[in-house]
């Protein structure tokens, strides 16, 4: 329990100092207070995720610290800009792997939460670093790495390709699917620009941001938090959900993105990232019962029944999933 609490003290010491910094409110060197604690966060978060994985923590972690010791002390553009890249990516799919198997819709919300919430502390590190390089670039960037990493500890939790099983099999494939179609028409958006036929979303877009001060992350919105969820509830059933959980990286991802552009308030990027978060549990909520309708047992009772049966073990959150 020392070390898991000695991990807490630092990730709040970090995210506190991130706060302080931001909003002003003491007389202090706010890049420097901003500086130690995106290197505080990075570095617990770093210990944490190798820790999962079942590595070794202290020694990442302690390379993760003196790495962003000497990004502050050098403040080159190039470094701070890769630190926060790394920063983005560890955040990422720790929220993923921080996650634990769900019996119930409600149980894969909480672990939805938690993960949004992960990539919130890491967005605030990003933010920290400072970091220069254009919005788009360092999104794809950020995605393009977690995803890769995700991925590669879902092939070892997963019991590699050949456990990956039929519905996990139809599962990668339509998330792969989705992400393909997403990503090429937000590509074709930004490089042609929208056509008549879309005018009319846009507008919807610009009416969402007035009204309710902004509009979810589509990528977060439509794969992310359902996949998470999806996979969470699988994984308490059947190894494969990890496959699942790890298209999870498009909504924690983007969260950690979201303070990237200085267009964007905090209170935008904070009800940006809520609302894809309930759109999202809700897509989700669907999924999960459509899979239960095709798969599972007939009936109110038989599915109760069923929920209690589904406890698949699995190391607890604070363990090495290895």
């Amino acid at each position: 329990m020392a070390p898991l609490a000695a991990w807490w003290v630092v990730v709040l010491g970090g995210v506190a100092a991130l706060v302080v910094a931001l909003l002003d409110v003491v007389p202090a060197d706010e890049r420097l207070l901003s500086g130690i604690g995106s290197v505080a966060v990075t570095s617990a978060y770093t210990w944490a995720l190798v820790a999962r994985a079942g590595g070794r923590p202290l020694l990442f972690g302690a390379l993760a610290l003196l790495l962003g010791v000497g990004v502050l002390v050098l403040d080159e553009d190039w470094l701070r800009t890769g630190a926060a890249v790394m920063t983005c990516a560890v955040a990422s799919v720790l929220g993923v792997m921080v996650t634990v198997p769900a019996q119930r819709f409600v149980q894969a919300a909480r672990e939805c939460a938690l993960a949004v919430l992960v990539a919130a502390g890491g967005a605030l590190a990003m933010l920290g670093f400072e970091p220069v390089i254009a919005q788009v670039r360092f999104e794809y960037t950020v995605f393009g790495l977690s995803l890769l990493a995700a991925f590669a500890l879902v092939h070892r939790l997963g019991a590699g390709l050949h456990g990956l099983g039929r519905r996990g099999l139809v599962g990668v494939l339509g998330g792969g699917l989705l992400l393909a179609l997403t990503l090429a028409y937000a590509e074709l958006l930004r490089r042609y620009g929208p056509g008549d036929a879309v005018d009319s979303v846009l507008d919807g877009v610009r009416w969402t941001r007035e009204t309710l001060g902004a509009f979810p992350r589509p990528i977060e919105t439509v794969l992310g938090v359902p996949a998470l969820a999806w996979g969470c509830h699988m994984r308490a059933r059947r190894r494969q959900g990890w496959w699942i959980c790890a298209f999870g990286v498009a909504a924690t991802a983007p969260v950690t993105t979201a303070l990237m552009n200085p267009a964007t308030s905090l209170l935008e990027a904070g009800l940006s990232v809520g609302y894809g978060l309930v759109v999202g549990l809700v897509i989700g909520f669907v999924v999960i019962r459509v899979d239960l309708a095709l798969t599972g047992p007939r009936g109110s009772r038989a599915r109760r029944a069923e929920a209690e049966a589904a406890v698949r073990p699995e190391p607890p959150r604070a363990s090495a999933l290895q």
